[in-house]
């Protein structure tokens, strides 16, 4: 697009806004402001995209500052994402195959944001996908399962890719058990008592942390 950098950056963040999706405008804003103040080299990566909606605050980011967003998703939703749970939607569920199926919804909204060459997608297992990663990453946002299984095993899986310096970013981190599910603030909690992140700001549900040390 030829658009001045400031009309595209709010045009993107404009769609963000839009965007289907669960996250809060202001926690919205706070991911894309982490994105674009960091200051290590890297490539960006986020568990858990659903239908695009943190694809497109990370990616206007990632567009500006010339880095790539790797986004990686099963697209079948997850475990609250079922059919039963609070968060079902059910004109996601594919009727072919009866399962949840978010990517063709992922792929449209990155299309029409013109981010198909910043955000990548990567469809599949999340920690089938973390076993064979090789490339440091710079900012590693965590919004994937929020079962203790999956939460865990996205932070064992992706967190030894970040960086010295890098930004770790946790989604849904709720003190009180009664606004939310426990694995997020458990992994939020893991970092910290590793001692090997420093907490860098805290808006609504979203965590921000700098990996200060090497241990997870």
């Amino acid at each position: 697009m030829d658009l001045p950098v400031d009309e595209r950056l709010r045009d993107l963040i404009t769609r963000a806004e839009a965007a289907r999706g669960f996250m809060p405008t202001d926690e919205g804003l706070a991911l894309h402001r982490h994105a674009a103040e960091v200051t290590v080299d890297g490539p960006f990566l986020e568990v858990g995209s659903y239908c695009g909606k943190s694809a497109l605050y990370l990616g206007a980011a990632a567009e500006t500052r010339g880095r790539i967003l790797y986004s990686v998703d099963h697209h079948r939703g997850s475990e609250e994402n079922q059919p039963g749970w609070e968060w079902h939607e059910p004109d996601l569920v594919d009727p072919a195959t009866g399962l949840m199926d978010t990517l063709p919804l992922f792929r449209r909204t990155l299309h029409e944001a013109s981010l198909e060459r910043t955000v990548v997608a990567v469809v599949g297992d999340s920690p089938a996908v973390a076993a064979s990663w090789a490339t440091p990453l710079a900012l590693l946002f965590i919004d994937g399962g929020h079962g203790s299984e999956p939460a865990h095993a996205d932070y064992e899986g992706w967190v030894p890719h970040l960086v010295l310096g890098g930004t770790l970013l946790i989604h849904d981190v709720f003190r009180d058990p009664a606004e939310g599910g426990r694995p997020p603030f458990e992994i939020y909690n893991r970092a910290l008592e590793s001692g090997a992140f420093a907490e860098v700001a805290a808006t609504g549900s979203l965590r921000g942390l700098q990996r200060t040390g090497r241990g997870i």
